[in-house]
């Protein structure tokens, strides 16, 4: 280890002081009410702005009371379900489509649309020489530290990067959707080679392909891949791209935009807050899992064994001991994720094509075991389903992306939704966000050096 990680028995003094004097008593929450996470005591979220951009819908309102439904995901408006049947139906890809929808709150013309596309297409261009002196130089180990050095390197590239214009901000937020794929893949590229020594491997974006067509085509060394896998990438980025304006990291966006800062800046918050285990990492820790019940259940069909081995994981004794069933549950929905429901169908199809069935099948039984076992084990009479992460990191490992990637891959997707949201903060003119904490610590007196 070299001097600049090494934690020396100093450093682990200091940390030890550091937790002893950060420790708030949980009765004081209670006490002031405290809305931890922005949520109240049931787990809603705190009512915080507004928006029109994505509705998240998980309960309805009867005789005053909150009754959990189906979930739905509604894009400007638009039920997500039916946006992916409508351009499915037609044998097209949608992300491009979504994207215009969540910018400019209306669904485009196939005239638009194409106009459209051929702008994004355009603007896949990265400034000369930046993935030499800046993608290929100290790669991290991390894309998501790669994209947000990316990022904000770019604000070096603008000459006008601090313009807040409306104008000024779609231009930035145009480019960035559009260099996402190519900032992310080409991380990845020079990660592989410099730490593990693979051969560096750079396509440029071809034109006329989708965004999910180029990544595939970007990504592998042949530049193939099969129209059902492309489909399938592209349904995950439209899935991917909006969740509502309560979401950490489109939360974060609200946040730092508010504060009247560049789209750069902007972006690189949001970014630190979806790569978070908590948040955009999740699917990862689905796969983890799923890697480890596979080597631990000696039957995958039978429900007796993947029973009991999901009651270990809640009971803290398989997998990472953390107590949890990763992909199961979320802060909003209860009875279905309907982003999990869209998914699903098309993940059997990739199974298929794949001769992955025995693992599908075991996928389809824990998502239908879980609930039961977490409502026996927990106690817990608030539903349980299948959330987006779920089935994702299986698709990804289907279609052979890097684990690596399949964070920045969200990414790729969402950073249409905080654009979006960028431009709305900015369009209200609201006030700089400040919620408020209380101090709870008892006033001392100063104790001069000597003294103490």
């Amino acid at each position: 280890m070299n001097k600049y990680s090494e934690i020396t028995p100093e450093l682990m003094e200091l940390a030890d002081l550091c937790k002893q004097n950060n420790v708030i008593p949980s009765e004081l929450y209670s006490k002031y009410d405290v809305k931890r996470g922005l949520r109240d005591i049931s787990g809603k979220g705190v009512l915080t702005g507004l928006t029109e951009i994505c509705e998240v819908r998980s309960y309805t309102i009867v005789d005053n009371d909150y009754v959990p439904c189906e979930g739905k995901l509604f894009y400007r408006g638009v039920d997500v379900e039916e946006i992916i049947k409508g351009f499915s139906s037609e044998e097209r890809f949608g992300f491009e489509e979504v994207t215009y929808l969540l910018l400019f709150g209306e669904l485009p013309t196939r005239e638009k649309l194409e106009h459209f596309c051929n702008l994004l297409e355009r603007k896949r261009e990265l400034p000369p020489s930046f993935v030499r002196d800046i993608i290929m130089k100290a790669p991290s180990k991390d894309m998501m530290n790669t994209l947000a050095r990316s990022v904000l390197t770019l604000y070096s590239y603008d000459e006008k990067a601090d313009n807040i214009s409306i104008e000024n901000v779609l231009r930035q937020g145009l480019q960035l959707i559009a260099l996402f794929p190519l900032l992310s893949v080409y991380g990845y590229q020079a990660y592989r080679h410099y730490h593990f020594g693979d051969s560096l491997v750079i396509h440029p974006p071809k034109d006329g392909l989708s965004t999910a067509e180029n990544i595939l085509y970007m990504l592998r060394p042949n530049k193939k891949y099969t129209k059902l896998e492309a489909k399938i990438l592209d349904i995950a980025l439209v899935l991917h791209a909006e969740h509502g304006g309560g979401n950490n990291s489109t939360f974060t966006t609200h946040v730092v935009t508010s504060s009247g800062t560049d789209t750069y800046s902007s972006v690189a918050a949001s970014l630190g807050s979806l790569k978070g285990p908590k948040h955009g990492g999740a699917n990862i820790k689905v796969m983890q899992m799923f890697e480890d019940m596979k080597n631990t259940v000696k039957n995958w069909e039978d429900e007796e064994e993947v029973s009991s081995y999901l009651s270990d994981l809640l009971n803290k004794k398989a997998f990472d001991q953390a107590g949890l069933i990763y992909g199961m549950g979320h802060a909003v929905y209860s009875i279905s994720d309907p982003r999990a429901n869209a998914f699903k169908q098309y993940v059997k199809s990739l199974s298929e094509e794949k001769g992955l069935m025995k693992e599908y099948r075991l996928y389809e039984m824990v998502e239908r075991l879980a609930p039961e076992i977490i409502a026996r084990e927990r106690k817990m009479y608030k539903g349980v389903s299948a959330n987006v992460d779920f089935y994702s990191g299986f698709v990804y490992h289907m279609l052979n992306l890097p684990k690596e990637l399949y964070t920045p891959i969200f990414a790729i997707a969402r950073i249409s939704g905080w654009i979006a949201h960028r431009l709305e903060e900015l369009n209200n003119s609201g006030k700089i966000i400040r919620p408020a904490y209380k101090n709870v610590a008892k006033h001392k007196d100063y104790v001069k050096l000597d003294d103490r």
